[in-house]
């Protein structure tokens, strides 16, 4: 018997600073990725508002920060299909790694340099 895909689901904060930050289109670029393992829903503040767009997978609870709709086909492949969770989009609040502080620190860089 062949191993199924274990089953998950993706929520995509829609609330304010997040639809601010592109999350419509990120919960579109999810949606356009159906599978019958991958359930995704919209949901309201996830309480990171500092550090959206964010996404939570569940049962992994991994959490997933200023994500694109460029980062979703990433997403998908690596931890939906393959269980290996995206460690520079991991939150790092939630997933402290050195790669996801460095990651961050360089989005942040980008940012404030197309502020100004």
């Amino acid at each position: 018997m062949a191993d199924s895909p274990q089953r998950r689901l993706v929520t995509v904060c829609q609330h304010r600073s997040c639809a601010r930050s592109g999350a419509e289109q990120v919960l579109a670029a999810f949606e356009s990725h159906r599978a019958p393992h991958i359930r995704i829903s919209s949901s309201e503040c996830q309480g990171q508002c500092g550090s959206g767009p964010t996404v939570r997978v569940m049962p992994d609870n991994t959490w997933y920060c200023q994500v694109t709709p460029e980062d979703v086909n990433t997403i998908v492949h690596e931890h939906l299909e393959d269980n290996q969770p995206v460690e520079r989009l991991l939150h790092p609040r939630m997933h402290q790694t050195a790669s996801t502080y460095a990651h961050l620190a360089a989005q942040y860089q980008a940012r404030e340099t197309q502020e100004t």
